[in-house]
């Protein structure tokens, strides 16, 4: 039997809103996951599980960490990115699936405390610091205008 090399998917939703500076984007500070524990991140992103869309998957995260609630079609995609730490180790093996919302019900908060030590919206033009580096490469295309369909993240070319 052929072994083929996998990844693993993810699902990333960038609820933006706007403000007195320009656009925001509502992130959360990371903790006790094992993770970038200490970094700023996408307020709500996770694996896509066995069986589900990374559509539902974006709607099901939205949920658990924010408690919100996202129609299918207030997802809109904004990028995908291939993504590796080289290290040779599946798990480290990623496609990432990045939406912006601006349309959700309910009001965003921390449904997982345990993970997270902070919540907030943050103009795009002033990121806290520091914020997940491949996350980061997202948010620093979307302020200039120039998120690619498909972005690499760890690759030597």
């Amino acid at each position: 039997m052929i072994s083929r090399f996998q990844v693993v998917p993810a699902a990333y939703v960038l609820c933006c809103r706007d403000g007195a500076e320009g656009t925001e984007v509502l992130l959360q500070l990371r903790a006790n996951t094992g993770y970038r524990d200490g970094y700023w991140a996408c307020a709500a992103a996770g694996h896509v599980e066995a069986g589900e869309s990374v559509l539902a998957a974006a709607i099901r995260e939205a949920a658990e960490e924010l408690g919100i609630a996202i129609a299918p079609a207030d997802l809109v995609p904004l990028t995908a990115m291939h993504r590796t730490h080289g290290n040779g180790r599946p798990i480290d093996e990623r496609v990432d699936f990045f939406f912006t919302c601006r349309t959700f019900t309910g009001t965003p908060r921390t449904m997982e405390p345990e993970k997270s030590a902070g919540l907030g919206w943050y103009p795009l033009a002033d990121l806290p610091e520091p914020v997940v580096p491949h996350e980061l490469a997202v948010l620093q295309a979307l302020r200039t205008g120039t998120v690619p369909p498909v972005l690499t993240h760890g690759f030597t070319t």
